[in-house]
């Protein structure tokens, strides 16, 4: 692999990419998120944590005018890979909110304000393993949430974190129903490369790379960073640079300055885990209900349909939007089918 396509490659992979009682909730005043603020729902400041001690911080949008009795069912939500809760996931959250569900949608460890939580940490780091838990970490907060049905609980993934909740939906029995959205697996991709266009001997070069930078890191007492998008477009970018430029460059639409993909790069040896441990080995195992939607003209939509095969269940649909490409699905009202998600998790989370 020359060093050119080895950039090329970095460039694709790595850019786009508790107990109720013991978590801070706390009523936001100041908006902070890239889409309009809803008056319908109330918004929370919430804190938990997953199984390896990480401290994870969330929104919590919960419908205005229900009686205090109130047991609702509830959504965990995440993504897209190396975006935070103030973007996509939050208007997914909200939306849904809208149509009286409890939906939690939170910033996955190491990023957003979940790295800013844990100062003694890395921050802009991924891990199949903790990205997966940090969904079954959503479910232990909502399931001891006071007006949270804990037997009505179902999932939501954008983007990478579409297949990590997929992922968490083969190993988490209580979670009852999983909507993946435009979804990447994460590890195929590091590992592979788009299409599964990198063979053995590319993927020991690219290995042996990363971990000369390990040895480079340790000895500087830093993490190198990856390759992320480019301040400016040339205009001979992929056609799918440039969409994910046009929305997370773009301060009118979904700029975030807590987001790796707006404002930062990952960690450049991040995908050593991606790469070697993959995720959705037990997906055929799921009984639960799934819905993947995906667009028809996303360059990832391959990832959704090569995914929803292995499914074996009756209880799986899979739904693609027409004229939609990949970041339509993470703010395209006249996209993302919203009516269709609504359904599906009111059907499942009864």
């Amino acid at each position: 692999m020359n060093h050119l396509f080895f950039k090329i490659f970095l460039l694709g992979i790595l850019s786009i990419l508790g107990d109720a009682a013991m978590a801070q909730a706390n009523t936001q005043t100041q908006w902070d998120k890239t889409f309009p603020k809803s008056n319908n729902v109330e918004i929370q400041k919430v804190t938990f944590k997953n199984r390896y001690g990480i401290t994870l911080v969330g929104d919590l949008y919960i419908p205005k005018n229900i009686s205090k009795d109130a047991k609702l069912p509830a959504i965990a939500i995440s993504g897209p890979f190396g975006a935070v809760k103030e973007q996509a996931s939050g208007l997914y959250a909200q939306t849904l909110s809208e149509q009286g569900f409890i939906t939690l949608a939170f910033d996955p460890s190491f990023t957003g304000e979940s790295a800013l939580e844990n100062k003694n940490l890395p921050q802009n780091v991924a891990s199949p393993d903790i990205n997966t838990e940090d969904f079954s970490a959503a479910v232990d907060f909502l399931s001891n949430y006071l007006k949270v049905d804990s037997n009505k609980i179902g999932i939501l993934g954008i983007c990478g974190f579409g297949g990590f909740a997929l992922n968490a939906a083969a190993i988490d029995t209580r979670i009852k129903a999983t909507v993946t959205s435009t979804m990447y697996d994460m590890t195929r991709v590091n590992a592979k490369g788009y299409n599964d266009s990198i063979d053995s001997k590319a993927r020991l070069e690219l290995k042996r790379s990363l971990n000369e930078q390990r040895t480079k890191d340790f000895k500087n007492n830093t993490y190198a960073k990856a390759i992320g998008l480019p301040e400016k477009l040339n205009g001979d970018e992929p056609q799918f640079i440039q969409d994910y430029y046009n929305y997370y460059k773009n301060k009118e639409r979904g700029f975030h300055p807590r987001s790796i993909n707006s404002n930062g790069n990952w960690n450049l040896t991040s995908s050593l885990s991606l790469i070697n441990m993959p995720i959705l080995a037990y997906s055929d195992e799921i009984n639960t209900p799934v819905l993947m939607i995906h667009g028809d003209r996303a360059h990832s939509r391959y990832f959704t349909e090569d995914a929803f095969k292995k499914l074996k269940g009756d209880n799986k649909e899979l739904m693609i939007i027409k004229d939609a490409n990949h970041v339509d699905l993470y703010d395209n009202l006249d996209k993302i089918p919203f009516a269709k998600i609504t359904e599906f998790f009111k059907e499942n989370l009864r």
